[in-house]
């Protein structure tokens, strides 16, 4: 790999790396969170619509079909602030995800080539790039998850609310969930999510490390090589994982305000992930596993492009800082 495919991993102290990792993320989820809206909407509605007789139990929730139409019906109904619903938990969650997540990379790929180093390039591991992207990037987005899965989960709950509004703000929110489902309730669907995103991350960091040498190299109009690389990275991680995050979703919502989000007739999951894959497989087939696919992927390239981009100039920010304050030194 070249020393500059190597500067995700290997260049900048941990804070600089930790505040590029924060700063990417506070971005990205800006820019995508009408779409992390549509998606999540798109995920929870049970119901098929191909078939009329399904809609009997509907009990006044809405019928989304594709993603524009699904913009336009919560711009007509909610009004502009409907597509940014759950953006404060979801900004919180997107800078302490990232900052966790790339501190933690290249704190693994660290120790990998330190317990792994190659005789002949000490800087380097023995093990192949992609078995070390994969790992740092699965251990990564593992760590990742669990520390923040509280806040992933009120990202879900404030986007799945329609005009009736479940939580009436982020403070109330955190207190009735501790009181009527403990701190259990924080961490619903926790086990579909570190299933997803630690098979995801791993394989979206060995397709970034693999792909963006080569695609650095061309002369790519209008975008740089780690953007194209971040997005078919993206794409091919999600794809391959989608119907876990689907079942974390469903997961999330589960619980005493069950009832009360957007869409009303979210069934009650039972047995844990096997459980409600099973039940979502019986009563709504294998297109059930991937609703919302389409703009999750949509959703996936423009945030993961835009992450990657961002990181590395922020990364060369902070370390142009460190550099001019110690020759101010």
């Amino acid at each position: 790999m070249s020393l500059k495919g190597d500067r995700l991993k290997d260049e900048g102290s941990r804070l600089q790396v930790t505040a590029a990792g924060a700063t990417a993320g506070l971005i990205a989820r800006f820019v995508i969170a009408p779409l992390d809206v549509v998606k999540i909407r798109l995920q929870l509605q049970t119901h098929s619509l191909s078939d009329p007789l399904s809609h009997r139990d509907l009990r006044g929730g809405p019928i989304y079909k594709g993603t524009l139409p699904t913009l336009r019906h919560i711009l007509r109904s909610e009004g502009l602030p409907g597509l940014w619903k759950g953006n404060v938990p979801a900004e919180l969650l997107y800078i302490c995800y990232s900052a966790v997540q790339f501190t933690t990379y290249r704190t693994t790929t660290q120790l990998l080539r330190a317990a792994f180093h190659d005789d002949d390039n000490p800087n380097r591991s023995a093990l192949p790039q992609s078995a070390e992207s994969f790992i740092a990037g699965a251990i990564g987005g593992g760590t990742a998850t669990a520390t923040t899965y509280p806040l992933d989960l009120l990202r879900t709950r404030f986007a799945a609310q329609g005009n009736d509004r479940v939580y009436p703000g982020l403070t109330l929110a955190i207190r009735q969930i501790a009181h009527d489902e403990g701190i259990r309730g924080f961490f619903r669907g926790l086990g579909p999510g570190l299933a997803q995103i630690i098979p995801y991350m791993g394989l979206f960091f060995a397709a970034y490390e693999t792909l963006r040498p080569h695609l650095s190299e061309l002369d790519l109009p209008y975008s740089s090589g780690g953007a194209v690389a971040g997005t078919m990275a993206s794409v091919m991680a999600k794809t391959g994982t989608f119907p876990l995050d689907l079942v974390r979703k469903r997961i999330q919502v589960q619980g005493p305000t069950r009832g009360r989000y957007v869409h009303k007739n979210i069934p009650e999951y039972v047995g844990g992930t096997v459980g409600a894959v099973r039940t979502i497989w019986r009563v709504e087939g294998v297109r059930g596993l991937y609703r919302g696919l389409t703009v999750s992927l949509m959703k996936a390239a423009p945030a993961s492009a835009v992450t990657m981009w961002t990181y590395e100039r922020a990364l060369g920010f902070y370390m142009g800082l460190g550099e001019k304050r110690e020759e101010r030194l």
